[in-house]
């Protein structure tokens, strides 16, 4: 594939090693991460999104789509759980509207405009005013060495969120990043962090992709500069227009909420 080859070429002995994960398995373990939680799609496959305002959730834009008839999923089957574990979520919430970059095309051949433009908000019913659930800030996108870090969740560890805190950025290429950071299905859409240095974490990125260069797992995220405000343009001009997306024709059994890319 045209991305992975570039890829090799881009970052050809200059990868960094991934840290290992940390399961925040109790509340203690997660406190201050509650703002990310699982997406739960159609109750069959699920992604990772996070709070950035209590009534707004940043995720990735494939999420939205189911992966067998390429339509959009219904928002009357979307749910967020924010900070679940172990079987209990912080908060509980509907979805009332979800929109994905106006320049998203699920089926687009071309495996960098889909990771460049792999971003979506979804409005939330209720807005989540919880003194335990904080929404995160957003930042600019780092620089290539910069250090990051990403709450996920994934298929093998989907029952509470980990935190990889010790990843880097390893390349900037066509508006998108190339992470060290270890992912697998499940993690679509999870945030990506800074740290100031007061340690406080803002997103910087959202996870959209797998991928190997120079035989190292890496991963490939979409970065905010840009997108992340089309994106609010495009859920302000949705308006009171209808809440959710189009209806998807019933009866398809939905494999997955996360599409990656494999070499």
């Amino acid at each position: 594939m045209r991305l992975i080859a570039s890829l090799f070429l881009l970052i050809w002995g200059s990868c960094a090693a991934a840290q290992g994960l940390f399961s925040m398995d109790t509340t203690e373990d997660g406190r201050m991460w509650e703002g990310v939680g699982r997406l739960e799609i159609s109750g069959e496959a699920f992604c990772t999104g996070a709070l950035i305002e209590p009534g707004l959730v940043l995720t990735a834009a494939h999420c939205l789509f189911d992966p067998i008839t390429s339509r959009p999923v219904p928002v009357a089957e979307i749910q967020f759980l924010a900070g679940w574990r172990n079987g209990r979520a912080a908060a509980y919430r509907r979805v009332r509207a979800a929109v994905a970059h106006p320049d998203y095309d699920y089926n687009n051949p071309s495996e960098t405009d889909r990771v460049r433009n792999d971003l979506a908000l979804i409005q939330l019913q209720h807005p989540i005013r919880n003194t335990t659930i904080d929404p995160f800030g957003t930042d600019a996108q780092p620089a290539p060495g910069a250090r990051v870090g990403v709450v996920s969740y994934a298929h093998n560890r989907s029952e509470a969120p980990s935190l990889q805190e010790l990843c880097q950025v390893m390349s900037r290429q066509d508006g998108m990043l190339i992470l060290s950071c270890d992912v697998d299905f499940g993690a679509s859409g999870s945030p990506v962090f800074s740290f100031d240095d007061a340690g406080i974490p803002r997103i910087v990125s959202v996870v959209s992709a797998k991928a190997q260069a120079n035989g190292q797992a890496v991963s490939l995220a979409t970065t905010l500069d840009g997108p992340l405000a089309q994106v609010r343009l495009a859920l302000e001009s949705f308006g009171d227009k209808g809440v959710g997306l189009s209806p998807m024709a019933a009866g398809n059994r939905r494999e997955t909420g996360a599409k990656f890319i494999k070499p």
